[in-house]
């Protein structure tokens, strides 16, 4: 019965050829599985039970392996899949980003508006109710003609004729808005440190660009990259959470960023992103205790040649602003690649 049973295992046969077999290796696929020795002084039916069972064992064992084994291709099918969908994004991410920059260098007066554009559609978000945010809500009729966004409309057509473009080459489907509209912002806050670079360079644009690339903080901006693919909401996110920022005092703006978990110091690098005139907020903003000390830090780092301090913090708040309350879904744009038909190859 125990040979029978053997038979349906021929690469485990040679096991009975001993009949005190000593300590041995047996190899199965990719891993080695000691047996046991078997004492010599049982008798001839204990050896048999003794036998059936390392070699259970044994069967036991290499099902197992199998299966570990099996899970492992599977692992690395999912990795190469996820692989696949992460290069997908990067590259259609980098085709987004470079017809937005053009769309912006080719109207650098809209760049205030586009940053207020991705600040007002961010601060919507309420935290008790969990609702609102950067969600491309301010899209809508009834929310861009509001008064807090009064002047903005420019901005929102010129990143309408932007998403035209992005469609026509997605492969994953139309981006939303709530990304056409914050990346947009990096894009307009990448522009800015750029010309600040090429003003240092006395108006040079090569040297600036090779000023920015050498000490710029184009390598900070990882963890916003990350977050691509924020959903649409449907409709126009509730009234009266936006101040007019123009005419809102410095208490009214603390409150406001207290109330997303911002405090002084975001207030005071987001300058250039509350309303069309920094110079003109950042004179405002000195005139309170709290927020004075962040503003002159933040003027004092636009001096020098890196500018790190302002723009590593910058990055940092607007990456957060740019995610309040949003769930990021990270397989957005990604799409099936073309099976090949293998039928139709010559060999």
């Amino acid at each position: 019965m125990g040979i029978l049973f053997l038979s349906t295992c021929s690469s485990l046969l040679p096991l009975v050829a001993y009949r005190t077999p000593p300590t041995s290796t047996y190899r199965f696929p990719s891993v080695s599985i000691c047996c046991s020795k078997i004492r010599s002084d049982f008798s001839d039916e204990d050896q048999f039970h003794w036998r059936r069972r390392d070699i259970l064992k044994c069967i036991g064992t290499t099902v197992g392996l199998e299966l570990i084994g099996s899970s492992i291709t599977h692992v690395g099918i999912a990795n190469a899949a996820d692989l696949i969908e992460r290069r997908q994004r990067s590259e259609f991410q980098s085709q987004v980003k470079g017809t937005l920059f053009k769309a912006i260098k080719e109207n650098p007066d809209l760049i205030s508006s586009i940053l207020t554009l991705a600040l007002n559609d961010a601060l919507t978000y309420d935290k008790a109710t969990k609702s609102g945010g950067p969600n491309g809500s301010i899209r809508f009729s009834s929310e861009i003609s509001r008064p807090e966004n009064k002047g903005l409309s420019g901005a929102l057509k010129l990143l309408e004729e932007a998403k035209k473009e992005i469609d026509s080459y997605s492969k994953g489907g139309p981006i939303s808005y709530a990304d056409l509209i914050q990346y947009a912002a990096q894009g307009a806050a990448k522009a800015t440190f750029l010309a600040a670079a090429i003003r240092k360079c006395g108006g040079n644009e090569e040297k600036g660009n090779i000023l920015y690339n050498a000490y710029g903080s184009s390598g900070q901006w990882g963890l916003f990259e990350k977050q691509f693919g924020r959903a649409d909401a449907e409709e126009a996110d509730p009234e009266g959470r936006i101040p007019i920022w123009e005419n809102a005092s410095v208490k009214e703006m603390k409150d406001k960023f207290s109330a997303v978990g911002f405090g002084p110091r975001q207030l005071a690098v987001l300058s250039a992103f509350l309303g069309p005139d920094q110079t003109a907020t950042e004179t405002l903003l000195a005139t309170d205790p709290d927020v004075a000390p962040w503003v002159q830090k933040y003027q004092r780092s636009r001096e020098t040649v890196s500018q790190t301090d302002y723009e590593v913090d910058l990055i940092t708040t607007f990456t957060k602003l740019s995610t309040l309350g949003q769930q990021i879904n990270y397989e957005a744009y990604t799409y099936a690649r073309p099976k090949i038909d293998i039928t139709k190859l010559k060999l």
